[in-house]
């Protein structure tokens, strides 16, 4: 794990470091915004994306006066990738930094070492992009203190699931999973279901290991049941080897997958090879939503031009919706901004309006986007 510092004016860092646990600041003390997020490791363009839309979010509130007269100050804590990096980042921001509130992780194994460690010591973490139910639930029970601002394996498995029976008209369906990655799984075990119920054939279920070089021998079996689509939601620096593979041995029908396809990086190693192909994601910078193409705007003045992936949209809208929570509670303690989050209705973030349910996950839509001349075009919008 590594740390990347504090994101704040300088002057106001004095006194930070005597605030107790649950307690909150007086006068014009700044608050603690802590950023658990990988920007280094196999998905480095995930937590670097989501840092600089939690930046930019947290930028734009300090620079029209902060939240009730408090600046905030960000602490960013690089996991590498790893999910016990996620937990020692966590307990390192809440008792060394005095987080009030997390930011983070952004891959679901990462969270779900994270959010044990928020609801023991009562600090609200909201994860920007972690779609494992298991993220916001502890068995049958909801978490009290973890909450998310993306929709969740179950709906998204079940969107491409739905697209791909309905709209593509096909009826047989491979699928190649990462075994070690429960966001992998559940999209798996969700298409699969979906696809069954709607009259499709799973023919083939065959898995990897993320990390691996070589999906020669997976995807020879998968050819040789004559699929239709080859269901692979796995992160985009697997799937584009895959991809590629998959053409090399003569499988040309289409590949699809979940929103951890959504990286530049993805179109830079597949050259074409997923052409032809879906993913479900979060938002697309083609939306001509005035909320969106502001949001576009901003980030590639900030950014140097680089348009903002869905994983930069939701940072911003977990940035922020983290200080809309702030704006709305009693006070600035932990557990009245954990009740303010909880409460949210309506909050109209970048990748759409924002209703939390009972489970502390968000009610919204999703976007497919379509693969065409080895880079993302926008296909349709499909509500929960």
């Amino acid at each position: 794990m590594r740390w990347l510092g504090v994101v704040a004016i300088a002057t106001l860092a004095v006194g930070a470091g005597c605030q107790k646990k649950g307690e909150a600041k007086v006068g014009t003390a700044p608050i603690v915004i802590g950023h658990v997020t990988s920007l280094t490791g196999d998905t480095a363009t995930f937590g670097q994306g989501s840092n600089n839309g939690v930046k930019l979010a947290l930028d734009e509130i300090n620079a029209a006066g902060g939240v009730k007269g408090h600046k905030i100050v960000l602490e960013i804590y690089d996991t590498q990738g790893k999910p016990e990096e996620a937990a020692i980042a966590a307990t390192r921001l809440i008792t060394d930094k005095k987080a009030t509130v997390l930011i983070g992780e952004l891959g679901s194994s990462r969270t779900l070492a994270v959010a044990p460690i928020a609801d023991a010591n009562k600090i609200p973490a909201i994860s920007p992009a972690s779609t494992s139910p298991k993220v916001t639930k502890d068995g049958d029970k909801t978490r009290p203190y973890m909450f998310r601002v993306c929709f969740i394996d179950p709906f998204q498995g079940t969107v491409m699931g739905k697209f791909a029976r309905q709209n593509l008209k096909v009826t047989k369906a491979a699928i190649v999973r990462d075994v070690g990655n429960d966001y992998s799984q559940g999209l798996a075990d969700y298409f699969a279901k979906t696809f069954k119920e709607l009259g499709g054939e799973i023919v083939a279920d065959v898995s990897y290991k993320s990390g691996d070089q070589d999906f020669k021998a997976q995807l020879t079996r998968v050819k040789a049941t004559n699929p239709e689509i080859v269901y692979v939601p796995g992160y985009y620096t697997d799937v584009a080897l895959i991809g590629r593979q998959a053409r090399e041995l003569g499988l040309k029908v289409p590949l699809a997958g979940g929103d951890g396809w959504d990286s530049a990086t993805l179109y830079e190693i597949a050259q074409g090879a997923l052409d032809g192909g879906y993913f479900t994601n979060h938002y697309s910078v083609e939306n001509q939503s005035p909320v969106v193409q502001e949001f576009v705007k901003k980030y590639e003045a900030t950014y140097k031009g680089q348009k903002p992936d869905s994983f930069a949209a939701l940072g911003y809208d977990a940035a922020r919706l983290a200080v809309d929570a702030m704006n709305r509670a009693t006070d600035l303690t932990p557990t009245a901004i954990r009740d303010a989050i909880e409460k949210t209705t309506s909050f109209q973030g970048v990748t759409g309006t924002i209703r939390l349910d009972a489970d502390h996950n968000p009610v919204k839509s999703a976007v497919i986007i379509g693969v065409e001349k080895n880079a993302p075009k926008y296909v349709t919008t499909v509500e929960p």
